[in-house]
């Protein structure tokens, strides 16, 4: 009976990487392309393809791609949102930081842009997102103060936070508090700077006045109406638009009393609330709806900031007297059109309230929270405007 034999080899064959070639080794590619040609003459049937290796410098400039959200045709509804994974990778500039993003933040102002209706500032990037959370992964030149590798932080942008990578400045982050997770941190730095920007900058808040915020239940007026209560308001009042808004507003914000817009005469309520005289503050999303009852509930000498036009830019048929004859001051107020300087001495005043967060004396409300590849549902949610709070998305 005859024994087959099972042969190894002692040594096993490796697929060898074929050499990235230098200057030098273009002239054997040379000599093998004249005796390939000389070759395929006689034997016309058979076909060879030749490509130039890549050199050392080809494979050195090729880009490096990551995934963030885009929106097909540049701008649209929601269903036009999806994950591009061949996003060019940000490089970091003079005192910036690349950041390996954790989570983001939804805003309305994403919705806006999404449809093609937000001017955006000269240095923003087309990817959608100013908010994150995330840890440093490098930097570019300069001085990045007391931040280094590997620091866990959130922060504020002017764009490109709906991504796996950031490039922004580091004088725009903040150290992520220990005891606060990546999800809640990347709710703060829109919302929060927003409203101290209204509540301090724009209208001056003095201890003892009363103010009005819309949208009780918004990112930021949930933390306009605690910032107001900290710094000594006499009473807080609030605008929302269903029953569980207004308890949430009242019982867990501490607002003095919330009025349903869809059912009551907020403006006349809160006349009845404050014995006639009115609040001192307004600060107003809404805009043009609003117009002439904010003259109505404003007092004597106040002031009315406006953040947002939800209802439209247009007064049509509008009352303008009261503003002369009660000496009221309206102004509009953008953040992200500002420059760096002011973003950062907003950026300096919320570092002020870290220890407050981690106390519990201020409290960062999460509605819900997506998986960045639900991107369209967290855009829903938004538009919906059934939210309590800040809306964030985590990426994986």
């Amino acid at each position: 009976m005859g024994r087959s034999l099972l042969w190894r080899p002692s040594r096993p064959k490796v697929r060898r990487k074929p050499n990235i070639v230098s200057g030098a080794s273009i002239d054997v590619f040379k000599v093998v392309l004249v005796i390939a040609s000389d070759f395929i003459a006689e034997h016309s049937s058979i076909k060879i393809n030749f490509q130039q290796p890549k050199t050392i410098s080809d494979t050195e400039n090729m880009p490096e791609y990551i995934k963030a959200v885009d929106i097909r045709g540049g701008t649209g509804e929601r269903d036009a949102l999806f994950i591009n994974a061949e996003t060019p990778k940000p490089s970091a500039t003079e005192g910036q930081a690349i950041v390996k993003i954790k989570a983001f933040g939804i805003n309305r102002m994403d919705i806006v842009q999404r449809r093609g209706f937000y001017p955006l500032p000269p240095q923003a990037p087309k990817t959608l997102g100013v908010e994150f959370s995330g840890i440093i992964e490098s930097f570019g030149p300069g001085d990045h103060g007391a931040f280094k590798e590997g620091d866990e932080v959130f922060g504020l942008a002017y764009g490109g936070a709906y991504a796996e990578y950031i490039a922004v400045s580091t004088r725009m982050l903040l150290h992520k508090p220990a005891s606060i997770d990546f999800t809640t941190c990347a709710g703060i730095p829109e919302a929060w700077i927003t409203a101290t920007q209204a509540l301090h900058l724009v209208l001056g808040f003095t201890k003892g006045k009363s103010i009005l915020w819309h949208a009780g239940a918004s990112g930021v007026s949930v933390a306009g109406i605690q910032l107001s209560r900290i710094a000594g308001a006499s009473e807080v009042y609030a605008t929302a638009g269903s029953q569980d808004k207004l308890d949430f507003i009242t019982s867990k914000l501490g607002a003095t009393a919330a009025f349903n817009y869809k059912t009551q005469d907020w403006a006349e309520e809160i006349k009845k609330a404050t014995g006639g005289k009115g609040v001192d503050y307004i600060v107003d999303f809404v805009g043009g709806n609003y117009f002439q009852q904010n003259q109505n509930v404003a007092a004597r000498d106040g002031r009315i900031v406006l953040l947002g036009t939800l209802s439209g830019a247009k007064v049509p048929n509008a009352d303008i007297s009261q503003i002369l004859f009660k000496r009221l001051r309206i102004e509009g107020s953008t953040l992200r059109s500002r420059d760096e300087v002011y973003q950062g001495e907003l950026r300096d005043r919320l570092e002020q309230y870290l220890p407050d967060f981690e106390s519990g004396k201020l409290k960062i409300f999460v509605d819900e929270v997506f998986p960045w590849e639900q991107i369209q549902e967290a855009h829903k949610h938004m538009e919906d405007a059934k939210n309590l709070g800040k809306i964030i998305c985590t990426i994986s």
